[in-house]
């Protein structure tokens, strides 16, 4: 696919599973987070980093067509404030997913299943004007996945427990991807900022 085709935004895109999350990925270069279905409902943590996000930067909320899609739609419009996210919407087109042997419940599908120029569409009608515009670099020094490391939260002994550490008292989900991680902390934060957090929360 060529880049020109890629939607640009600074918004944080939410969707259901980790097969929209990867279907979408080379359609998009924004921050893509799951609910992980309904899961949403009970993570407290991961409710906690969507309203940051929120407030910060802007949700693009791009769920099923179905009726369990429209519940965690609303749930999470309604949790972080309807003036914080544009919908973006696939039409309800009748088939199903071909890693699935049967279809949804409702005999729809999902967005994993709809053709690339439907999903861009979808983007490009919630996003307006903003399609397009490259996506806001934060200023100053970005976070890597070397930082974590030398944080010691990656690839040492002793790391989960760190890292499971610095996300509770930061308030964020201890589930995130290392990749969902940087961008979460690099959305939130500034190199400075975590740096000298992570020494008080850490080493106390």
């Amino acid at each position: 696919m060529m880049q020109s085709e890629m939607i640009h935004t600074d918004r944080v895109l939410i969707v259901e599973g980790k097969y929209d999350a990867v279907r979408l990925a080379h359609l998009t270069d924004a921050m893509i987070l799951l609910t992980d279905g309904f899961g949403i409902y009970k993570d407290k943590q991961r409710q906690q980093l969507f309203r940051a996000l929120a407030q910060k930067n802007g949700l693009i909320l791009l769920t099923d067509s179905d009726a369990a899609g429209f519940r965690i739609r609303n749930y999470i419009t309604n949790m972080v404030g309807a003036q914080n996210v544009v919908q973006a919407y696939v039409p309800a087109i009748h088939g199903k997913e071909k890693r699935k042997a049967q279809p949804g419940k409702e005999g729809l599908l999902g967005v994993e299943g709809v053709d690339d120029g439907i999903v861009l569409q979808a983007l490009r009608d919630a996003l307006g004007a903003e399609a397009g515009a490259a996506p806001a670099r934060p200023e100053g020094r970005q976070i890597t996945y070397t930082d974590l490391y030398e944080w010691g939260l990656s690839g040492r002994p002793g790391s989960a427990e760190r890292k499971a550490k610095l996300l509770n008292a930061l308030g964020l989900p201890p589930r995130l991807s290392k990749k969902e991680l940087v961008e979460a902390l690099n959305r939130l934060y500034t190199f400075e900022q975590l740096d000298e957090m992570q020494l008080k929360i850490l080493d106390n």
